[in-house]
C-alpha cells in the first residue's frame, strides 16, 4: 500500500505553501492533489502562476508524478529513420521538407532502410521510429512493404512509425478506410504509431500555420481508430509559436477526453517550436510567430501537462532534442519521468535549427538521471520495463563505444541530403526514365541487326545477331 498522501513530506511541503498563494491558484493545486482533474481555465490560471504560485505549482505537478510513476526516470534504446524529406505538404513549422524539384531531396529505398534497422538492433535498439515527408504519387502500401521488410529480417524490433498525417495519406493513395489502412499496418508489423502531426490541435490556428495539414477531426479519427484496433499511440503538442496558453490548455484537454474513452494513450511529449529555420518565422510568413517558448514556458507546459493528465496519461517525456539535456533533466523536478530515446539519427529538429545532436547515449541517460536523484531505467515503447540500473551498477551498452564521431559511424541530415546516393526521383520522371531506355535498347537492338547483316553482307560470313562488343555495349544504361 503506497504511503498516506497527508504523511509524505512532499505533500506536506506542498501544503503548507497553499495557504500563502491567492485563493483561486490554491483551490486548483488542492484539487489537483485531492485526485481531481482540473479544468481548461483552471488551467489557464495555473499559466500565469509567477513567484511562490508557479513554484507551488512546479512541486504540485513533481508530486503527482510521484504518485503516479514513483521515482523511475525511464528511456528506450531507438533509432530514428525519416526515409525521406521530399513533401506534397509546406508547413510553415517544418524545415525538414523539400520540393521533389529540390536537390536536396532524398528517398530511402526499403533495403537501406532495412539496414538501418539491423545496424540498431546490432547496437541494442528495441524500437524504430519510422517517419518522413508525404512524397508525390506514393505508392499506397509503401509504408505496409517497409514494415514487412524490416519485420522480416528482425521479427522481434517494435516497430513505432507513420504519423497520423502519413495514415490518411496511405488511406488517400490506397484508395480505402482510415480503419483498412491501420489493419494493413497492424498485420505488417507496426506496433505502435506516434501521435505527431499534431502541433496545436485547434483548427483555425492549424489553417495559419500549416493550411492543408491533416485536420482536427481527421487526427481524433486516426488516433482513436488505433486504440480500437488495439495500436496504441504517443500524443505531443508543439509549443511556443503563435498559439496562446488557451490552444494548449484545450488541446491537452482534447488528448484527455480521447484517453478516458480509448486509454490508448502511453505518453504525452511536449515539443518546442525550434525556430531558426521554421518558413514561417524566416519568411514572417504567420503574424506574430515567436522564436520558440521560454524557459519559464518550457517548465509550466510540462507542469501543468503533468497536472491535467495524471489521471489518465501517467508518462510525461521531455524531448532532449529540442530542450538539451540541461533542461530535460530539470525538467525531471516539473512533472516528467521519461527522457525519450537514443534516436541515433535526428533529422527533422536538426532541420529546424537545434543543436543538441542526434544521438543521447544510454549511459549518458543514466548520468542524467542520477544526478536529478532519480533511479534510472530502461524501458520498451509501451514502458514495460527492461531493466532497472542501480547506483553501483556501470555497465556499459553497445551505444555508449561510439566516440565523438557520430555522423561517421551513423551519417546525419546534413550529409544526407548532399549524397547522389539516395537523390529523390519523381515517378513520372523514373517512368519516362525508364520508358527512354526501353525506347533505346530496342533502337540499339534494331541497329545491331542491322550491323550484324552488313557485316555478313561485306564478309559472307554469318554473324550473330549479338555481337560481343560495338554498339549495343558502349550505349550507356
Amino acid at each position: 500500500m503506497p504511503e498516506p498522501v497527508e504523511n509524505r513530506p512532499e505533500a506536506a511541503n506542498v501544503g503548507a505553501l497553499l495557504s500563502l498563494l491567492r485563493p483561486e491558484v490554491a483551490r486548483v493545486l488542492d484539487h489537483a492533489l485531492e485526485g481531481r482533474d482540473i479544468t481548461v481555465d483552471d488551467a489557464i490560471s495555473l499559466f500565469e502562476t509567477t513567484g511562490l504560485e508557479y513554484s507551488a505549482m512546479v512541486m504540485t505537478a513533481d508530486e503527482l508524478r510521484r504518485r503516479a510513476v514513483g521515482d523511475l526516470v525511464t528511456y528506450v534504446v531507438n533509432r530514428n529513420i525519416n526515409f525521406t524529406n521530399v513533401c506534397i505538404k509546406r508547413c510553415g513549422f517544418c524545415a525538414f521538407s523539400r520540393d521533389f524539384r529540390e536537390e536536396e531531396g532524398y528517398f530511402l529505398p526499403v533495403n537501406e532502410i532495412v539496414r538501418r534497422a539491423k545496424e540498431a538492433w546490432d547496437y541494442g535498439a528495441t524500437e524504430v521510429c519510422i517517419q518522413a515527408g508525404l512524397p508525390p504519387q506514393m505508392e499506397g502500401d509503401l509504408y505496409i512493404r517497409l514494415c514487412e521488410a524490416i519485420k522480416e529480417e528482425l521479427p522481434d524490433i517494435h516497430i513505432h512509425g507513420f504519423s497520423p498525417e502519413e495514415v490518411l495519406y496511405g488511406a488517400v493513395r490506397s484508395r480505402c478506410t482510415i480503419r483498412e489502412y491501420l489493419e494493413g499496418l497492424k498485420a505488417a508489423g507496426v506496433g505502435s504509431l506516434p501521435g505527431t502531426s499534431a502541433e496545436i490541435l485547434d483548427q483555425e490556428l492549424r489553417d495559419e500555420i500549416s493550411p492543408g495539414r491533416i485536420r482536427v477531426d481527421q487526427w481524433v479519427e486516426v488516433i482513436t481508430t488505433a486504440h480500437e484496433l488495439g495500436i496504441p499511440t504517443t500524443s505531443t503538442i508543439m509549443f511556443g509559436h503563435v498559439e496562446t496558453t488557451g490552444h494548449i490548455a484545450r488541446h491537452i484537454a482534447l488528448l484527455r477526453d480521447i484517453q478516458q474513452q480509448t486509454g490508448g494513450i502511453t505518453e504525452f511529449v511536449p515539443l518546442s517550436f525550434v525556430h531558426t529555420e521554421a518558413p514561417m518565422f524566416m519568411k514572417e510568413l504567420v503574424d506574430g510567430v515567436r522564436s520558440g517558448p521560454t524557459g519559464m514556458d518550457v517548465i509550466k507546459v510540462h507542469a501543468i501537462a503533468r497536472i491535467m493528465l495524471n489521471n489518465w496519461i501517467p508518462n510525461v517525456q521531455a524531448s532532449w532534442v529540442k530542450e538539451g539535456s540541461r533542461m530535460s533533466q530539470l525538467l525531471l523536478t516539473a512533472g516528467v519521468n521519461d527522457l525519450g530515446g537514443t534516436l541515433i539519427n535526428e533529422s527533422i529538429s536538426t532541420a529546424a535549427g537545434a543543436q543538441h545532436g542526434q544521438l543521447m547515449r544510454p549511459s549518458e541517460f543514466r548520468e542524467m538521471i542520477r544526478q536529478a536523484g532519480r533511479i534510472p531505467a530502461e524501458r520498451y515503447t509501451t514502458y514495460q520495463i527492461k531493466r532497472v540500473f542501480n547506483d553501483d551498477d556501470r555497465e556499459l551498452d553497445p551505444l555508449d563505444f561510439v566516440g565523438d564521431n557520430v555522423e561517421e559511424v551513423f551519417g546525419s541530415y546534413k550529409r544526407l541530403v548532399k549524397l547522389d546516393t539516395f537523390r529523390y526521383e519523381h515517378p513520372n520522371r523514373a517512368r519516362k526514365s525508364a520508358g527512354d531506355d526501353q525506347a533505346d535498347s530496342r533502337k540499339t537492338e534494331g541497329a545491331a541487326q542491322r550491323h550484324s547483316i552488313d557485316l555478313q553482307a561485306i564478309s559472307g560470313q554469318p554473324t550473330s545477331g549479338q555481337p560481343t562488343s560495338g554498339p549495343a555495349d558502349a550505349n550507356p544504361r
